[in-house]
């Protein structure tokens, strides 16, 4: 490229786990070349993720509304030239993103490698090896446009004060705060819920519990409150939300967005793994590899099924079943015992 870019375009319009992974690569980035403007295309419910990066705009797409459609795609493609932008970084490589890359085809837009072919070869059982990771992936782009982001201690934001309305609903409890994510997209990555609530009683003797969850999540997660476990589903913001936890020892998650939420804000993370694995690129920012519990590859062989969990054969919804309550527990004592 014959002249450097001073204003590059970033997009990542989804999912959420894919978004928050952004995070500390643009940190990295903002650090290391803090005369370039990022501007990062991604929904409006996502823009609380980028709060804390210096030289970052989020410009949000409307893709429900004005953006919809082939002719909202070309609107959008003439917002965002508005802004000035002269490069293009696109983490997403989806078909709309390939729509808007080819009304701002002159700007020589990058777009990610996904490692599909690989991807393929370990869900269906050519290969059984770790593949490059989701962040190294990104940084990847960033390289070919000619700023290669070097390995460097993570900077992560303070612990946050908790607003008024957010201390009614935590408490002012003085034992030591676990996130506890019980859901995921997909049964077959989701721990039994039964096993979660035998976890959730014991944890909850030493340490006070905070359940996220979703909209649909609300009545059953309520359903466990008590004195030491509340129920944070449905009652916070997002950027309320990331404050709790910020103020977190540990979360316990699936391989699910919280996992990647709490990570970019450094909080430990133990995660906990059905028919997808680590191996296919996906595991939390800078943790520990002992932060992860995984069913038994020895009873269900054909793990990882697939990428995102929404492919396994039958009796595979159940492989969690391998992973004991009392693990999951004696990991997470172990975990807050660990300094970061």
């Amino acid at each position: 490229m014959s002249k450097q870019p001073k204003h590059i375009l970033v997009i990542r319009l989804s999912a959420m786990g894919d978004v928050a992974m952004t995070i500390p690569v643009l940190s990295a980035f903002t650090k290391q070349y803090p005369d370039v403007k990022l501007t990062v295309l991604t929904r409006e419910f996502f823009k609380p993720f980028f709060r804390d990066l210096e030289n970052v705009s989020v410009f949000s797409a409307d893709l429900k509304g004005r953006h919809k459609g082939f002719f909202g795609i070309l609107d959008l493609s003439k917002e965002l030239r508005t802004l000035g932008i002269d490069a293009v970084a696109d983490l997403h490589n989806v078909l709309r993103s390939t729509i808007l890359k080819i009304f701002l085809l002159d700007l020589k837009p990058i777009q990610i490698d996904k490692g599909r072919a690989e991807k393929k070869a370990l869900v269906t059982g050519k290969i059984f090896e770790q593949l490059k990771t989701t962040i190294q992936r990104y940084k990847d782009v960033f390289e070919k446009l000619g700023f290669p982001i070097k390995e460097s201690e993570p900077e992560f934001p303070k612990r946050s004060e908790l607003n008024f309305k957010t201390l009614e609903i935590v408490g002012k409890n003085t034992k030591s705060w676990i996130g506890i994510a019980p859901f995921a997209a997909h049964k077959s990555k989701m721990y039994p819920l039964e096993l979660m609530e035998e976890v959730i009683t014991e944890l909850s003797k030493n340490h006070t519990i905070l359940l996220f969850g979703g909209k649909a999540d609300v009545d059953y997660l309520s359903s466990l409150e008590n004195e030491n476990v509340i129920s944070i589903a449905g009652k916070l913001s997002l950027d309320e939300e990331l404050d709790v936890i910020s103020n977190l020892e540990v979360m316990l998650s699936m391989d699910s967005g919280n996992a990647h939420m709490a990570a970019m804000m450094g909080i430990k993370v133990v995660t906990l793994w059905g028919v997808t694995h680590p191996y296919a690129g996906f595991y939390p920012f800078h943790q520990d590899e002992s932060f992860a519990l995984l069913a038994d590859r020895t009873k269900y062989p054909k793990i990882p099924t697939s990428v995102y969990g929404n492919k396994f054969p039958v009796g595979y919804e159940n492989c969690m079943q391998t992973i004991l309550p009392e693990d999951v527990i004696e990991k997470m004592e172990q975990v807050i015992k660990k300094p970061h």
